[in-house]
């Protein structure tokens, strides 16, 4: 690989940074833990309402670029049609926005708020139980994807209507902060930043990521899960994304994400038909009453007349939110990357709707399952998940349909292939990052993107093999915190840069185009 093609300034003090936040912490664990989660709370306790209505105002940013004329300008030229179909481009963002995580938290995170549920509702009882699966699909909502896509308005334009060569957060700022900071220290900082949350966080990911896989081996082949089992199943995991990520974007990444709708799509049939597909469907639409007659309840409650301790709901929002934003920039240079020929009205509608569409889905079939089997007796599952290993409870519940291993395995692959499209993103928009090749109108170099892999899987294996994971989760939603004032920057920075060039007159498809006697009386003026 040509030394040029990677900013070893931007890179270098990433990794280093990485390494004497991560492995200190991992080696005193406890200690770490402890002090880490002492400064997480504190600031969660006195800043609880405004992670709150962080959420509510990024959706009320998403509404108004979408639906003002902002919306209208297209990232790219007007006259070229879009990169994807828009299955495809809703598909990459639907497997990028929720990844995994929405397999694990459809079929258990019901459970957390059935245990721990809202102040005056009876453990395990059956407001608890809908109170659960609302909330779990609350989780996947509106605020969540506005968070994570209200930076790509301005990354997508420098990148497909400015083409400047850097796909770089700095370089979105410098309309704010001029050439001096962009190209001096504070643009180097903004760019660091960027990489240490985003290598932590796929560390994390891809180190919390394979339990979902290993347990349910565990119970398909009657194995002990260990340290050995964790290699073998992150090994096959880690060629799965570097080989999507060094195919790039249209041979692996937009091929894994397609296809694993129609997998996904297959699991929820197979569940429907083969478990209780009256009462599932009945109960997702008992759970979406509740959720949209309690969505102001979820987006904006903090309990604060309750003296005590706060209930799931409320302290696992406030945490959602702030380890939300450290993926924020991730997902919006992705999203920006691959949104040439859409305007930000369909970026943005597209981010907020599909991903969010798809996790109510995946909810109310795995949540379910799950629910059904709790109320029939088959399983018992809330006092499962409180003594049991968390993960292993997901085996269990598919175990009782019919040909339930046939359901685990289809479940694997699911996840699996969720896990690598996550991963193989993050892996190429990285690359993409640190290059110095002209983003705007060449891919990051392959070799990069799988030494962006190496290292991810490098970081991930060492912090598992001596148990620092869990620091390095806090750390990453502490990071949470400087992303979001970002956000709110390179939201201003998108108005900006479209003001000055006027764009919602001239980078507009031919049907938004002002009419003849606006344009004369324009040039009048």
């Amino acid at each position: 690989m040509n030394k040029k093609m990677i900013d070893y300034k931007i890179f270098i003090p990433s990794l280093l940074l990485m390494a004497a936040i991560s492995i200190p912490f991992a080696l005193y664990e406890s200690q770490s833990l402890e002090l880490m989660n002492t400064v997480f709370d504190s600031i969660v306790s006195s800043f609880s309402w405004g992670y709150l209505w962080y959420g509510i105002l990024l959706v009320a940013a998403g509404l108004y670029l979408a639906f003002s004329k902002y919306g209208k300008v297209v990232l790219g030229d007007p006259k070229e049609k879009p990169r994807f179909t828009l299955f495809e481009y809703a598909s990459i963002l639907v497997a990028m926005g929720v990844g995994s995580t929405i397999m694990r938290t459809g079929m258990l995170q019901w459970t957390s708020v059935a245990n721990d549920p809202p102040a005056g509702v009876e453990a395990g009882s059956a407001e608890a139980l809908l109170w659960g699966n609302a909330y779990s699909m609350f989780l996947w909502g509106f605020q969540v994807f506005a968070i994570f896509v209200m930076i790509a308005p301005a990354m997508g334009y420098i990148l497909h209507v400015k083409k400047r060569p850097l796909m770089r957060i700095s370089e979105a700022c410098r309309i704010l902060f001029g050439d001096k900071f962009t190209d001096g220290i504070g643009g180097r900082l903004l760019d660091v930043l960027f990489l240490i949350s985003i290598l932590s966080g796929a560390a994390v990911t891809l180190g919390l990521g394979a339990p979902i896989i290993t347990q349910n081996l565990s119970h398909l082949l009657g194995i002990q899960v260990d340290f050995t089992l964790t290699i073998i199943v992150t090994i096959v995991w880690v060629f799965l994304f570097s080989l999507s990520a060094y195919l790039g974007i249209e041979k692996g990444i937009k091929r894994l994400s397609t296809w694993n709708m129609y997998i996904a799509g297959f699991l929820a049939l197979f569940i429907l038909v083969g478990g209780p597909g009256v009462f599932i469907l009945n109960y997702f639409t008992d759970s979406v009453s509740m959720l949209l007659t309690n969505y102001l309840d979820f987006s904006l409650n903090t309990e604060s007349v309750y003296q005590g301790e706060t209930s799931h709901i409320q302290s696992n929002t406030i945490f959602w939110f702030a380890y939300s934003a450290t993926w924020a920039m991730l997902h919006s240079v992705f999203a920006a990357k691959i949104s040439q020929g859409r305007t930000i009205k369909e970026m943005i509608l597209t981010y907020l709707l599909a991903p969010t569409l798809l996790s109510w889905l995946a909810t109310g079939v795995l949540g379910g399952l799950g629910v059904h089997r709790y109320l029939t007796g088959n399983l018992d599952i809330l006092n499962f998940v409180e003594e049991e290993a968390r993960m292993a409870a997901i085996p269990e519940i598919l175990n009782t349909l019919p040909f339930g291993e046939i359901a685990i395995v289809i479940f694997m692959i699911v996840a699996l292939i969720f896990l690598t499209t996550t991963l193989d993103s993050t892996t190429y928009t990285i690359a993409a990052y640190t290059s110095t090749r002209d983003m705007s109108r060449f891919e990051p170099p392959k070799m990069l993107r799988i030494i962006i892999a190496a290292v991810i899987t490098a970081f991930a294996l060492i912090l598992m093999r001596i148990g620092g994971l869990a620091p390095l989760n806090v750390v990453s939603g502490l990071m949470g915190l400087p992303i979001i004032v970002i956000q709110f920057i390179l939201i201003y920075a998108a108005k900006k840069l479209i003001d000055a060039d006027q764009a919602w007159l001239t980078n507009v498809r031919q049907k938004d185009r002002p009419s003849k006697a606006y344009e004369a009386k324009r040039k009048v003026e």
